[in-house]
C-alpha cells in the first residue's frame, strides 16, 4: 500500500487507516484479530483508536493482537484521549486528565508509546495552551511520537497549530486533524481543510464512506444486518438517508458502473485522493468488508469522474466562506 507523509512531518502511514470505533463492541476479539492481520498483509500500517473505544476494550483487543498477531514496529498507533463519560461534560481537555489517560491508554496497549497522540475534541472549559501542554508533555516524555488533533473547527485548528508554531523546537507541531469528510459530507472544505493545508497539517477522514451510506447498501431500504437497523448506529447512520443524500449516491453508483468498479470503491477513491489528504480511516466490520475497501489501491479515478462527483455533492459556500471579492 502506497505510503503518505502524514502533514508537514517525516512520519509516512499507509493511505488508508484501519478504525476500530466499534471493537469491543460490535466487533468482537476473532473478527479484530482478523481485521488486523489481512489490514498488516495488506500493506496497512495506520490503525486508529481511541480511549473510550468500547469503554477501552478496543485498545486492550488491540493490545493483546500486538503481542501474538502483528508486530508492534509495523504499526503506526493512533489513539485519543479528551471524551469523558459524563452527562456534564463530554470533553476534558486539561492537562492531568489527558496525561493520566494516556497513561492508562499505554497499560492497555501494552505499549510504552503510541506513534500518534490526538485530542479527541475542543474543550471550551479548558484554556487551550494547557490542552497543547499536554501533547508537548507527552512527546517529550517519549509516551507519544506525534501529536493531532480531532473534531476542531477551523478557528480551533488555525489557532491550535499557530501556537504550536510560536516556538519551534519548544512546542510539537501539529501533524493532523481528524475530521469527518465523504461525498456525504464535505463541511470541513469551508474552513478546516484550508486552515490544514496552510499550516502543514495533514487531514485524517473519518466516516469517508458517508457511515456506509455510500457503499449503495441503503438505495432500496435498511438491510436488516446493516448499522441503520442496529440499536447503537442507526441514529449514526440515519441523517444520510435522505432525499440530497441519495442524489448522489445515486451518482456514485452510475460513475461505479462505467468504471466497472463498486460505488464503495469510487466513495473511498474520491476522499482518498481530495487536496490535504493523508489516510481514510475506514471502519470494516470484518475481513470482507476491509478487503473490498483496501481494493481502492487500484483504482484512481478520472478527472472527468471527480468533477462530475464534486458537482453533485457540492456544498453551498456563501459569505465569508466564499471569496468575498467574487459575490
Amino acid at each position: 500500500m502506497e505510503q503518505r507523509h502524514l502533514g508537514r512531518t517525516g512520519l509516512r502511514v499507509s493511505r488508508i487507516g484501519l478504525g476500530t470505533l466499534t471493537w469491543g463492541r460490535d466487533v468482537g476479539e476473532q473478527d479484530a484479530a482478523d481485521l488486523l492481520k489481512a489490514f498488516w498483509e495488506a500493506g496497512g500500517t495506520l490503525i486508529d483508536t481511541a480511549d473510550v473505544y468500547g469503554g477501552g476494550d478496543a485498545e486492550y483487543l488491540l493490545g493483546q493482537m500486538m503481542q501474538r498477531l502483528v508486530p508492534r514496529r509495523d504499526l503506526v498507533l493512533a489513539t485519543k484521549a479528551g471524551s469523558v463519560p459524563d452527562p456534564d461534560r463530554r470533553f476534558d481537555g486539561s492537562r492531568g486528565h489527558l496525561l493520566s489517560a494516556l497513561d492508562a491508554s499505554l497499560e492497555r496497549l501494552g505499549t510504552d508509546h503510541v506513534d500518534l497522540w490526538q485530542v479527541h475534541a475542543f474543550d471550551a472549559e479548558t484554556p487551550l495552551e494547557e490542552t497543547l501542554q499536554a501533547l508537548d508533555i507527552a512527546v517529550s516524555s517519549g509516551r507519544a511520537r506525534y501529536a493531532g488533533i480531532s473534531n476542531f473547527s477551523g478557528w480551533q485548528l488555525a489557532k491550535a497549530a499557530t501556537w504550536q508554531l510560536a516556538a519551534p523546537g519548544v512546542r510539537t507541531r501539529l501533524a493532523s486533524t481528524q475530521m469527518e469528510y465523504s461525498l456525504l459530507q464535505r463541511g470541513v472544505e469551508r474552513e478546516v481543510l484550508p486552515a490544514a493545508l496552510d499550516l502543514g497539517v495533514g487531514l485524517l477522514p473519518s466516516s469517508p464512506l458517508g457511515r456506509g451510506v455510500l457503499t449503495g447498501k441503503y438505495r432500496h431500504g435498511v438491510p436488516a444486518d446493516s448499522r441503520g437497523a442496529s440499536d447503537g448506529l442507526s441514529a449514526f447512520v440515519a441523517p444520510y438517508l435522505d432525499e440530497a443524500a441519495g442524489r448522489i449516491v445515486d451518482a456514485v453508483a452510475i460513475a461505479a458502473d462505467g468504471l466497472a468498479a463498486t460505488p464503495l470503491q469510487v466513495a473511498l477513491a474520491w476522499v482518498r485522493d481530495r487536496p490535504g489528504v493523508v489516510a481514510p480511516i475506514v471502519g470494516a466490520r470484518n475481513a470482507h468488508q476491509l478487503a473490498a475497501a483496501l481494493s481502492v489501491e487500484a483504482l484512481s479515478l478520472p478527472d472527468e469522474i471527480c468533477q462530475a462527483l464534486d458537482d453533485v455533492s457540492a456544498p453551498v459556500h456563501r459569505y465569508p466562506d466564499q471569496d468575498w471579492s467574487t459575490l
